[in-house]
């Protein structure tokens, strides 16, 4: 009892004190003779056996005779714990703590006047004093008193533990395979988006090609983006050869872009196995609907299905050799030219496959269950078929894109800038000639379709069908007049059907849902238009000739008025556009368009807003020009100042290299 006189008779006067005199002060009385497990323990508690009560530290005999300024735990003076732990019953054990047993890693220091024990230490004091105590030694009138060991940690039900193992164990096979190969996990390519697509990509940033969260969820078909698996400098074998301590930044961009190409491409691949596997081949599906059904639904998927197959071999070989890979242009170049005219005859069939599954959807409902059966199996991850479909579609037009990120990260007047240059131009061109591949289609069988519907009677009739004629939109528009009273006006209604093609417009009167007699029609140079520009009027004024009558037609809301304003005006002029100033949006998800004067979409294609109206947006498509009407909730605007003056430049290089 030597060292707590000793520290009694200090006072206040150091809080700076030896180990050993700390160790002493918290010391505890152990009988003599007897060992810690065959204590009695009601000799414990307090010093009256009969009354046990609980005494606060602060009114203790040791705070009476140490005075209130004591050394106690940092944590037990603290009023409010930030998180919510566990309650766990201690009792104080008369364990012997050797002077030994405490070090200065055990203390921690406090801004106050003194120190404080860490709570790693009283978990540990409180760990040996239970592990120590042999329960089984004691008398059997003290073991039901006595409090059992609880687990400090938290209980988890089985699902959890299913859970955690499972992801550890996918810890453990992807460490297993060093992180090594993209190939271990693969992903459909409607649920990635390819960070190359971003022109934010082309800036300066060191940290462009880091994971970022995906967007929110906005009830599209693909739910998130996710990136194209694993990015170059995350490649185990990168980083063993330490290969990114030895080249620029500069170079380590470029690298990254070259990758993104080949895991998106593996990625791709994998998606058109799957519509080639459980839907074309299909034995269920394909007895639900005849041969040229099919033919029109799938066209030469497997052909190219076995082109891409090729071309990622041929990606993956030049992989394989070296971690740095040196260039890819040129193999782009050779399939963008030699072996992706296939895309071309697949594009072109577009038009017959949006028909035919309209079709088998709304008529056939054996096609409907075989197909919902198929959709939902864990193979296809519950996406639609339609989103396999678009497939070679949305990747064809991201070569361009994601050629032209390596261009601009490639050093200028070297080989490599040069042959990736060519390969941007090849795979540009072969995107143009798909887009004009599906429109001729389109457009040709268009025309025959409306030439047999229509019925000029006394007027004098033209060739409708033209290689170089197309409608722009169609549909229904009331008559206005003046001279009717208010009472014909309730029970006559009088309407027009307009047929708006780029060079001529028809005026008809429905005579059935298939037949249309021509009333009048004019070159669309002599038309006039004029839009009443009230709310409660939805007006529009069209004169055939500048010798002929003005006509009134009435729209059935804003949105159509400005539909129809908004086609008569593009066909007579189509000027380029200002883009300074004007909002650009990113296609959320694909959008099939249902009219003539609609705009197509893939996923994260870029579109110049020029007018919202209702809901709608009219814009021009920023990879080709095409201008059209697509749903608001379809795409998001971009706000970065920066990412909208790179997708400027981006277009303008995107349509040199077109022509367009």
């Amino acid at each position: 009892m030597s060292h707590r006189h000793s520290y009694g008779s200090t006072g206040n006067q150091s809080l700076l004190l030896p180990e050993s005199q700390f160790s002493s002060v918290f010391q505890l009385d152990q009988p003599s003779g007897r060992s810690s497990s065959s204590i009695d323990l009601s000799r414990v508690d307090s010093p009256e056996n009969e009354q046990r009560t609980v005494v606060l530290s602060t009114q203790s005999e040791a705070a009476r005779s140490q005075g209130a300024r004591q050394l106690i735990p940092k944590n037990l003076a603290v009023s409010s714990r930030p998180k919510n732990r566990h309650h766990t019953t201690v009792v104080t054990l008369p364990v012997s703590l050797q002077a030994t047993d405490l070090s200065w890693e055990d203390y921690d220091s406090d801004l106050g006047d003194g120190f404080s024990l860490r709570r790693n230490r009283r978990n540990k004091s409180y760990r040996a004093a239970v592990t120590s105590l042999n329960l089984d030694a004691l008398p059997s009138e003290l073991q039901t008193e006595m409090l059992t060991p609880v687990s400090e940690e938290k209980p988890v039900n089985q699902k959890q533990a299913q859970k955690s193992g499972r992801k550890k164990t996918l810890g453990r096979i992807r460490n297993r395979k060093q992180a090594g190969s993209f190939k271990d996990e693969p992903r459909f390519y409607q649920e990635i988006k390819e960070r190359g697509l971003n022109a934010s990509s082309l800036s300066t940033e060191d940290d462009e090609f880091s994971p970022t969260e995906p967007p929110e969820d906005q009830g599209i078909v693909v739910k998130n983006f996710r990136a194209a698996y694993m990015t170059w400098s995350q490649l185990q074998q990168v980083k063993d050869l330490g290969i990114l301590d030895t080249i620029s930044p500069e170079e380590r961009k470029r690298q990254e872009a070259i990758f993104e190409i080949i895991t998106s491409e593996y990625s791709y691949l994998h998606s058109l196995s799957i519509l080639v596997t459980h839907f074309k081949d299909s034995a269920d599906l394909k007895k639900t609907m005849t041969t040229t059904e099919h033919h029109h639904l799938f066209s030469n998927i497997s052909v190219i299905q076995d082109v891409s197959k090729r071309f990622f071999e041929d990606l993956d070989r030049r992989h394989q050799k070296h971690p740095v890979i040196k260039d890819i242009s040129d193999i782009v170049n050779k399939y963008a030219t030699q072996h992706f005219e296939p895309y071309i005859v697949y594009c072109s069939n577009e038009t017959f496959q949006q028909r035919t599954l309209q079709k088998l959807q709304s008529n056939n409902n054996a096609f409907r269950e075989t197909l919902k059966r198929i959709e939902g199996s864990e193979a296809c991850g519950g996406l639609p078929m339609i989103s396999f479909l678009i497939l070679p579609m949305q990747r064809i037009t991201r070569l361009p894109l994601l050629l032209d990120t390596i261009c601009q990260k490639t050093p200028k007047e070297t080989a490599e800038y040069f042959a990736a240059c060519w390969a941007f131009k090849a795979i540009s061109k072969l995107v143009k000639c798909c887009n004009d591949g599906a429109r001729r289609m389109e457009r040709t069988e268009q025309m025959y379709t409306i030439q047999k519907q229509m019925e000029f009677g006394k007027i004098k009739p033209f060739p409708l069908v033209s290689s170089s004629r197309w409608l722009k939109k169609s549909g229904e528009l009331a008559v206005y007049t003046d001279d009717l009273s208010i009472f014909r006006k309730a029970i006559s209604i009088k309407s027009y059907y307009l047929f708006l093609f780029n060079d001529v417009l028809i005026v008809t009167k429905k005579k059935s849902e298939e037949s249309y007699v021509v009333l009048d029609y004019a070159t669309v140079d002599k038309v006039e238009v004029e839009e009443e520009m009230t709310e409660s009027k939805l007006n529009l004024k069209l004169r055939m000739s500048p010798s002929s009558e003005q006509m009134i037609l009435v729209a059935e809301s804003r949105l159509d008025r400005a539909r129809w304003v908004t086609a008569l005006h593009n066909v007579k002029k189509s000027d380029s556009i200002a883009n300074d100033g004007l909002p650009q949006y990113e296609a959320t998800k694909a959008y099939m368009p249902k009219a003539p004067d609609e705009l197509s979409l893939q996923q994260a294609e870029l579109v110049i807003v020029l007018q919202e109206v209702e809901g709608w947006c009219h814009g021009e498509r920023m990879r080709d020009g095409e201008r059209g009407w697509f749903p608001a909730n379809c795409a998001t605007q971009i706000t970065n100042r920066t990412a909208m003056e790179n997708n400027i430049q981006r277009m303008e290089r995107l349509r040199k290299e077109t022509d367009v």
